[in-house]
């Protein structure tokens, strides 16, 4: 899994690299992080595709514009009430947590070196950073229930006598808002996209241990509620993308909601969140594109003899820098033009800080069309390894002898229906993302036209999104 990447349809158009080109010194657009080599190269009219999203796009804003804004916000309020579950249980889900992320460490200390058959990388790689960030988009914050911390912070708290975290040694200063969890969100970004062997069983074992430990022991200086909120980069990702999920609870009880419904009650981020959901979005794009023929070719690297990740470590850090400086600089302009077209005296920090949500969809919507594949086939390979987690024989749930079928993405008929699942998946992103934009606006515009006029710009931006996004999917990468 180091260093692939997946994605669909090739069409070799003339004025592809040219027009990609030019996007991505507008915007480096969200693609997804570490999944699998392409398995096909197929013809398809891709131009057709990018000409027909980027237009989906133009006409939601158009059509939006013209609604009335109490129409739209009875569309997102309402609520299908379902059940009422509490959090009694919340820390035995955790200890347990905690037990599988053990034997995982175990088993890539003295398990197999083979990474498609030690289930660490798989688990990591495959079913939490694939997998589990899109069941947080459908169900939400699962993380808060599953990670390995609570639990045992729990526990500890309790042999300690501490009740609360008011209690804790120190608490985390306001100042630094979520920039722990930046520096730490950077650091797993530069590992998995950079170091030379992200999937190396014992190499990453030591990297989650260490990171466990460095999280426990903050939470055991700060407190939990205050780390997990701005300090563990899991946390923050995780509860930032379960905003757009189909479920939320509120006050004990679970109810149903419209897609992306609770970014429209979001408080505006800070700068330093800001930053982070922006570096999110950042380093996914620079995977997608870090292995392209255009980007590799900027470097005179022939992409036909790829040299390895070693030798690109240096090209690797300035890409995930400047893709990160890159999104910033356009999304504040976007951000900026929108405030003068508006004529509005809201400030560009708390304009910035809420229309950031916006691109909560589209981070979403690359994620599944980046690890479609992925899932697919290195989904199996977990399923197998998990039976027999040390390489001894054991079939622990009956799927160690499971045959893996690679098929299922491989051959013309496959690639054709995941092209068209790719490129539906992101442009139905897009539009959502629009659409969210638009609630948040409102919020901050009660004048339709001045919403309208505010978004111009950020719609712009995200037609950017949608033409480039469509073309990461359909170029040629190496490696």
């Amino acid at each position: 899994m180091s260093g692939r990447t997946e994605g669909g349809a090739v069409e070799r158009l003339p004025w592809g690299l040219a027009l990609a080109a030019t996007i991505l010194a507008l915007h480096p657009t969200a693609a997804l992080a570490h999944a699998s080599d392409r398995g096909h190269v197929l013809l398809l009219p891709t131009g057709y595709y990018i000409a027909g999203g980027a237009l989906a796009v133009a006409v939601s804003f158009l059509a939006l514009a013209l609604l009335p804004p109490a129409a739209l916000d009875r569309f997102w309020r309402k609520r299908l009430s379902l059940f009422a579950f509490g959090d009694g249980l919340r820390a035995i889900v955790s200890l347990f947590s905690f037990a599988g992320f053990a034997l995982l460490i175990a088993a890539g200390l003295f398990g197999s070196r083979d990474p498609l058959s030690n289930p660490l990388p798989l688990v990591v790689w495959t079913l939490l950073w694939a997998g589990f960030t899109l069941l947080h988009g459908i169900f939400g914050d699962l993380w808060s229930w599953l990670n390995p911390w609570y639990g045992p912070w729990r526990v500890v708290s309790r042999l300690a006598g501490k009740r609360g975290s008011e209690t804790w040694p120190a608490s985390l200063p306001p100042w630094l808002g979520f920039w722990p969890a930046f520096v730490l969100f950077f650091a797993f970004a530069w590992f998995e996209l950079i170091d030379p062997a992200p999937d190396d069983p014992a190499r990453l074992a030591a990297a989650a241990g260490l990171y466990w430990l460095i999280s426990f022991l903050a939470m055991l200086l700060f407190g939990y509620g205050d780390w997990s909120r701005r300090g563990e980069f899991l946390s923050v990702f995780f509860s930032m993308v379960a905003c757009f999920a189909l479920f939320e609870r509120s006050e004990g009880r679970l109810r149903l909601c419209w897609p992306g419904a609770k970014l429209l009650s979001a408080e505006p981020l800070p700068p330093s969140g800001t930053a982070f959901l922006l570096l999110a979005l950042s380093s996914v794009s620079f995977d997608g594109l870090s292995k392209t023929f255009f980007w590799l070719g900027l470097f005179g690297i022939n992409p036909l003899g790829f040299p390895g990740r070693t030798a690109l470590i240096g090209i690797g850090s300035l890409g995930l820098v400047l893709s990160f400086v890159l999104l910033a600089a356009v999304f504040a302009l976007a951000i900026f033009l929108g405030l003068r077209l508006a004529g509005d005296e809201h400030s560009f920090r708390e304009t910035a800080g809420l229309l950031v949500w916006s691109i909560v969809p589209i981070a979403l919507a690359y994620h599944i069309a980046h690890y479609l594949t992925v899932l697919l086939v290195d989904g199996q390979y977990a399923l197998v390894a998990l039976s027999d987690p040390f390489a001894l024989g054991w079939n622990l749930f009956g799927t160690a002898d499971w045959m893996v079928e690679a098929g299922v993405v491989a051959g013309a008929e496959s690639a054709w229906w995941l092209w068209n699942l790719q490129a539906g998946v992101i442009i139905a992103g897009h539009v959502l993302a629009v659409l969210v934009a638009h609630g948040l606006a409102w919020r901050l515009h009660p004048q339709p036209s001045r919403a309208a006029l505010s978004q111009f710009p950020l719609t712009l931006l995200m037609i950017a999104y949608t033409i480039f996004g469509l073309w990461l999917l359909a170029t040629p990468t190496a490696g």
